[in-house]
């Protein structure tokens, strides 16, 4: 018999943190679009993701995924089905007019509700929440046009939602 203390939790440095944040921005961007994509309901997505997608190997090869922060991930897909028409209709009044939300590519949109989601809680400052999003688009859409369009969407929903941060 041997007297091990059990592991304490490695405390997380701020860019460990940080990176933790950014994944759970992309996760939850990931699952908004499968639930769209396949009818899936909210708790059955979270608990997919919580269970395999959260610091998973990939397959081909091998590279750990960053873990989320699960409680902002639960926090950005619960704001965004709750307040998806009020984003909806903010994203909206941000693209062009003959351009509405339900026409642009799904995985914009899931992230315009991501993003929409925590632009309309105060946690974190509009500015933060648009660079990580712009930086989530630059992951879907690395070599398009998109990132400057998430940044110019962004910009706007911000604005309308905190104009006291302007």
């Amino acid at each position: 018999m041997t007297d091990t203390a059990p592991e304490t939790p490695k405390k997380r440095t701020p860019d460990e943190k940080r990176q933790m944040k950014s994944a759970s921005r992309l996760y939850a961007v990931q699952a908004l679009f499968q639930m769209e994509a396949a009818g899936q309901g909210v708790d059955r997505v979270m608990r997919e993701f919580e269970t395999y997608r959260f610091g998973a190997a990939l397959e081909d090869g091998g590279e750990e995924l960053v873990e989320g922060d699960i409680g902002l991930f639960e926090r950005l897909v619960e704001d965004a089905v709750v307040w998806q028409a009020k984003i909806d209709q903010a994203t909206d009044r941000a693209l062009v007019a003959k351009w509405p939300i339900d026409r642009i590519d799904p995985v914009l949109r899931a992230l315009f509700r991501a993003a929409g989601a925590e632009l309309a809680n105060p946690a974190t400052p509009p500015k933060v929440v648009i660079t990580e999003f712009v930086d989530v688009a630059r992951a879907f859409f690395p070599e398009g046009r998109e990132p400057k369009f998430v940044n110019a969407v962004l910009d706007h929903m911000a604005r309308e939602f905190r104009p006291e941060a302007f």
